[in-house]
């Protein structure tokens, strides 16, 4: 629960992985965000969509209060991670297999002026041709959009729906023999009951 981004893609062939990684060390240097570079450099002789090395390649950087944004490939040149890596590297059955190139990151509580950044940041590496069939979906609407009242409301909107959620929970007990399922429709409809009426 909360506003997430979600992405995928490959890395442009023509272009050089090692000057896309000195680009986004030197802005999150810039702005004081955590990093870790990966391999700097693809294997030679990758031919092959569907195989890699194992390896990842690129690099990640961690905002305050954000989950890792991963702009790392593996040696086939598709957008991963080493924790999807580690989760469906081995996979060969669909659609376990598809989830090794979905990235997605919660930027619910880093707040909408980190989330425009990153979204912005992902905007510069796109038009830098750094990437080929990249794709992002933005629960905020911003990367859509480019409007900031509306990102504004939507942080606001995931913002009340969870503090709705948590008080409902800290304040409406289960039922006795009630199932999890049960308790939580039971909430669901509740808070939805009440914002109709506000």
């Amino acid at each position: 629960m909360g506003l997430s981004i979600h992405y995928s893609g490959k890395f442009n062939k023509n272009a050089v992985l090692a000057d896309l990684i000195t680009e986004v060390k030197e802005i999150a240097e810039v702005l004081k965000w955590d990093y870790q570079i990966y391999q700097e450099e693809f294997p030679p002789d990758i031919s092959n969509n569907h195989t890699y090395d194992g390896k990842i390649y690129g690099i990640s950087f961690a905002p305050p209060e954000c989950e890792t944004i991963f702009i790392c490939f593996l040696s086939n040149y598709r957008m991963s991670s080493h924790l999807l890596l580690k989760f469906y590297g081995d996979s060969e059955h669909q659609p376990e297999s598809d989830f090794l190139y979905m990235l997605s990151t919660k930027t619910q509580f880093a707040g909408p002026t980190i989330h425009k950044a990153i979204i912005e940041l992902f905007r510069y590496l796109n038009k830098r041709s750094y990437f080929e069939e990249f794709k992002l979906i933005d629960e905020g609407k911003y990367w859509e959009t480019s409007d900031e009242k509306l990102l504004e409301q939507k942080f606001k909107e995931n913002g009340d729906l969870i503090d709705n959620f948590s008080l409902a929970i800290e304040t409406i007990p289960a039922k006795q023999g009630e199932s999890y399922e049960d308790y939580f429709k039971r909430i669901t409809k509740i808070i939805n009951d009440r914002n109709k009426k506000q």
